[in-house]
């Protein structure tokens, strides 16, 4: 149903620039302004400010920064009601004034009379609609414009708090228009008012409002804080300095973290500290003492070995003499020493060796295969042969030097079993092949032999240095130090179950597929 057209004249509109009379959006110029050559801009000094607050000077922070904005949802609405209430109280009393002008003979009412009603409503002026006759209660010529009009029929939270700041802050000479609807034989009420009393009763109502906010913001955040800071913040920071401690000296038994009893996330973080505490302390002392253990050993072999050096001096001037009991035990005398001086020395290169870095990159794997060929020299006697398969355009991604290195312990490993075991027509075969396309898959390198194969008790310590010797008289640290170089360049070395001889594999991931395994 279209309402008919008021008596009072409305509010003149007013183009604004939203870009200077909003707070927000100058907050959000003043936040992106770039700051003068050699200063940081704002938003920079800002986070570095708060970083150096610390985690109880943020969440203190928060804490009041969520109150006051709870505080904020509780303050707008309610000064907006009480602005719509004061005028709804204002339409009630123009409703009794209303009843008079409505009973009074043809609507006219003495002046003296009109001036009190008016006044005891506090309005400028009244008016009542009745079907479509207007009558009119004033005490003066009516005003030409308004500051606002409330249509109580239609109420609006979003303009309620708009009207209601626009009074507080943005006084006017204007009156404010009120709507109402009406009862007792007429339709509607409407009502001037005067901006004054309004705004010095509102203005009164915001000032204990925010007082009352405010006490309930600063107890709430001290009371939030207060619990905050015993229940999470405490626990925490006495983890980290907990932590921190033990990073400094983490052998110290009297600074392992006592659980404090919790059963939620802070509680298991203490537990799973006091667990890493004791087992990585233990840890560390026990490799200290074999750190200082592995020191002692290193000095008393290079002494042995500059003793066993002599022995051997002494043991070659044995074989020149004629005696035959000398002559057939010094050989063997001689060899025995020559195997001792041989382990001190490997077992001091291996304590004094530090592996780099790989360098890895795509080389052709077919020439650094070629490279061991030779190495059947070492053993003429053997008559073997090293022979290799590898596609000319065959790539690897790897340090060449130290795959060459890793290939080349296990082709002489391959090359002293056939010796030792006296194999006839002896053969060492490596293969390279690409499983996948280059830089998504990876490339294996395969050293078979048909020698002896690995004995069963050997397996179980393979790759242990001192442990995984195959042969009489070797160390066990050729195939160690190949491993530790092929798990350098990402990839992994194993022996095969073969039906006879043996069969290492290297398999050496392209970094590409590599990171996408990881």
């Amino acid at each position: 149903m279209k309402r008919p057209r008021l008596p009072f004249p409305g509010r003149p509109s007013e183009p604004v620039d939203a870009a200077q009379n909003d707070p927000a959006a100058k907050a959000a110029l003043l936040w992106h302004i770039e700051a003068p050559a050699g200063r940081p801009p704002l938003r920079a000094r800002a986070f570095a400010w708060l970083g150096r607050l610390g985690l109880s000077g943020r969440l203190f922070l928060l804490t009041v920064a969520f109150v006051v904005l709870a505080e904020i949802l509780i303050y707008v609405p309610a000064v907006a009601t009480y602005r719509l209430s004061r005028l709804s109280d204002r339409v009630a009393a123009a409703r009794v004034a209303a009843l008079v002008l409505n009973a009074a003979p043809e609507g006219q009412v003495p002046e003296e009379t009109a001036r009190r009603l008016l006044m005891g409503v506090g309005a400028r002026a009244i008016a009542v609609r009745v079907g479509d006759t207007w009558r009119y209660l004033t005490d003066g010529p009516a005003p030409t414009a308004v500051a606002e009009t409330v249509d109580l029929r239609e109420r609006g939270l979003t303009g309620s708090v708009g009207g209601a700041f626009r009074t507080l802050f943005l006084p006017t000479e204007a009156p404010i228009r009120a709507i109402g609807p009406g009862q007792d034989g007429f339709d509607a009420v409407e009502v001037l008012l005067d901006e004054g009393p309004l705004r010095a009763a509102l203005a009164d109502f915001s000032l204990r409002l925010l007082v009352a906010c405010l006490i309930i913001a600063v107890l709430a955040a001290g009371l939030v804080f207060f619990v905050l800071q015993r229940a999470i913040v405490r626990p925490v920071v006495r983890l980290a300095r907990d932590i921190a401690a033990f990073a400094d000296d983490p052998e110290r038994t009297d600074r392992v973290e006592r659980s404090s009893g919790r059963t939620d996330e802070i509680g298991q973080a203490e537990n799973a500290l006091a667990r890493m505490q004791v087992a990585l302390g233990g840890e560390l002392r026990q490799r200290r003492r074999l750190a200082e253990l592995g020191l002692s050993v290193s000095k008393i072999n290079h002494e042995l070995r500059n003793l066993l050096t002599t022995a051997q001096l002494l043991g070659d001037r044995l074989e020149s003499v004629s005696d035959p009991l000398v002559q057939r035990v010094a050989p063997r005398l001689v060899e025995t020493l020559d195997r001792a001086i041989r382990f001190c020395e490997a077992t001091l290169a291996y304590g004094r060796a530090t592996e780099p870095n790989p360098q890895r990159r795509m080389v052709a794997l077919a020439p650094l295969l070629e490279e061991l060929t030779d190495l059947a020299d070492l053993m003429p006697a053997a008559q073997l042969r090293v022979e290799t398969r590898a596609a000319p355009d065959l790539e690897i991604d790897v340090d060449p030097e130290q795959l060459l290195r890793a290939l080349t312990n296990l082709v002489r490993n391959a090359v002293q079993a056939h010796a030792a075991a006296k194999t006839v027509d002896g053969t060492v075969l490596i293969e390279g092949i690409r499983n996948g396309p280059p830089g998504a898959g990876s490339v294996t390198v395969l050293v078979t032999d048909n020698g002896p194969g690995v004995p069963e008790r050997a397996k179980v310590n393979l790759f242990a240095a001192f442990q995984g010797s195959t042969r009489a008289g070797g160390t066990g640290l050729g195939l160690a130090i190949a491993s530790e170089l092929v798990r350098l360049n990402g990839g992994t070395l194993c022996l095969d179950e073969t039906a006879g001889g043996a069969r290492f594999r290297i398999v050496i991931p392209d970094r590409a597929a590599g990171a996408k395994a990881a």
